[in-house]
């Protein structure tokens, strides 16, 4: 069994409190919602989507989740597909894509 290490840091209370209110509908602990934002910052910044692809993506995922009523993936789970998607180039192109979609569809 492998064992992480864990080390403290001071966040401002705003940004825990932040993760409070996102951790509540996906049944994750404000620790969980921290990890799971880090993750997903430290993917956007290394695939060069923008901002508002970033989060579009973000928000279907959550949303197809919520929808399927099925329990969000891990935050290990999560970041092995994002960075697989990653490394092979396919994330951004496949999030271009949806971004495209959707703005067609909103047309």
């Amino acid at each position: 069994m492998a064992v992480t290490a864990f080390s403290s840091v001071k966040l401002p209370q705003s940004l825990v409190e932040q993760a409070r209110q996102a951790a509540q509908p996906m049944r994750r602990s404000v620790a969980s919602q921290i990890e799971y934002w880090a993750t997903l910052g430290q993917v956007v910044e290394h695939t060069g989507l923008s901002v508002q692809e970033a989060r579009t993506a973000i928000e279907q995922y959550e949303a197809a989740a919520l929808t399927q009523a099925t329990a969000p993936a891990s935050v290990g789970a999560l970041t092995a597909r994002l960075l697989a998607a990653q490394v092979q180039g396919s994330l951004a192109q496949r999030v271009r894509e949806v971004v495209q979609e959707n703005l067609s569809h909103a047309a």
